[in-house]
């Protein structure tokens, strides 16, 4: 009997199950294989030839097999669908078709949500200029010439993912306002591709699957990014047990909260573990749960400009990027300082005893005893608290925010 496992999808993994599962990628009928990924990167195709222009790919880290059942969930742990595996490489790439359990309720404007199905009925045969839109229309006179020529109902498909997403559906409800009665707004969660044509390719493609007679690419939107010390940051330290990591970052809090320019949230580790991860243990299973813990509350902290400072070990290369990327996500910067204290002057403070329970074996897994310290190769400071004191150690944190322009 095959095994059913439960996963939740990343985001962009959830936006092409979204659209799989309501047909706008038709002929798709689930997740692509190497065969099919390599035709797609080759020649534009599916392995049988079929033109098809992006991956849709599902990465599994789960340990899974031809035949299982792998239940997939929204944020909010909704079944959405169940995908059959057929395929499962080393890498994670999972293939299978899949078969809706639920319709998605992630996300705002559920309520504007149609399939292409219900889309091309509501049409009733009548054409179709179809506008996919990542930013505002400022300009509406040729949606509304071409609308006229080709005497067409004009459907507005906000590309609606990630952040900017529920500003680029209001950006399409405000130009519903000014275009011809009857106009329809339909929210599409379509991620970006990273070459503008393949992610053209792929909008024309969603087009034609709401019906489009044509289709207008709206103007890709203008971002203009706030100055540096209008902008979320998370300072984030990692160094080992002692290397004077934590009693910077209080010094940084301190010097931050003096100047008064910025708001500032302060995680410190042993705080977050008592209360964010109380009942988390120390194997790498928790503490990279701890370390997601404290990267997500770091960038929520950093999604509306505040300021997050976090300083805890953090031994592990991907973990660290993955909080990056959390950080990066919500359109916030990310500076790691990376506090270089070797592990000899870390273990000749030891003011805890932990190195001296750890090399006793009374604690196990411990950082830079019985378990690696991965060092950082992409920290933005390096500091070596071994023969400067606390207080020149803060200074040089303060001056990269300063000469960065994150804090006046």
């Amino acid at each position: 009997m095959s095994e059913i496992v439960e996963w939740t999808p990343d985001a962009h993994e959830l936006a092409d199950l979204e659209l799989l599962l309501s047909g706008a990628f038709e002929p798709l009928t689930g997740f692509l294989g190497h065969d099919d990924l390599h035709a797609v990167h080759e020649r534009g195709t599916l392995a049988d030839g079929t033109p098809w222009p992006a991956p849709v790919t599902l990465h599994l880290s789960a340990e899974v097999s031809p035949g299982d059942e792998v239940r997939l969930l929204d944020p909010e742990g909704l079944p959405l669908a169940v995908l059959t595996v057929t395929a499962h490489d080393a890498d994670g790439l999972t293939a299978g078709p899949i078969e809706a359990l639920g319709t998605p309720e992630h996300g705002p404007f559920a309520r504007l949500r149609r399939t292409p199905a219900e889309v091309r009925a509501a049409l009733g045969g009548r054409p179709a200029l179809v506008v996919t839109m990542r930013g505002p229309l400022d300009d509406l006179t040729e949606i509304t010439a071409t609308a006229k020529e080709l005497d067409a109902v004009i459907v507005l498909l906000p590309l609606s993912y990630g952040e900017a997403g529920p500003a680029v559906v209001r950006a399409a409800l405000r130009a519903a306002e000014r275009l011809p009665e009857g106009t329809l707004v339909v929210p599409v969660p379509l991620a970006p591709r990273e070459e503008p044509e393949i992610d053209l390719e792929l909008r024309e493609h969603v087009a034609t699957a709401y019906g489009a007679t044509e289709h207008l690419a709206g103007p890709e939107p203008v971002t203009l990014p706030g100055p540096p010390h209008r902008r979320g940051l998370v300072i984030f330290f990692t160094g080992l047990s002692g290397s004077g990591k934590s009693t910077v970052a209080r010094g940084l809090r301190d010097a931050l909260l003096e100047l008064g320019t910025r708001t500032v949230t302060h995680l410190d580790g042993d705080v977050v573990r008592h209360l964010l991860s109380k009942g988390l243990t120390f194997s790498k299973a928790d503490r990279d749960l701890n370390i997601r813990r404290i990267g997500f509350v770091a960038a929520e902290a950093a999604r509306h400009g505040g300021l997050a400072i976090c300083a805890p070990i953090a031994p592990y290369a991907a973990t660290r990027e993955e909080v990056r990327e959390m950080v990066e996500s919500v359109g916030a910067d990310f500076l790691l300082v990376h506090v270089a204290t070797p592990l000899e002057e870390c273990e000749r403070r030891d003011r805890k005893g932990l190195y001296a329970k750890a090399r006793a074996g009374l604690i196990p897994e411990f950082t830079g005893i019985s378990d690696p310290y991965e060092e950082p190769d992409d920290a933005d400071l390096v500091i070596d608290t071994t023969h400067i004191s606390i207080e020149a150690a803060v200074s040089r944190v303060l001056g990269t925010l300063q000469s960065g322009g994150w804090v006046r």
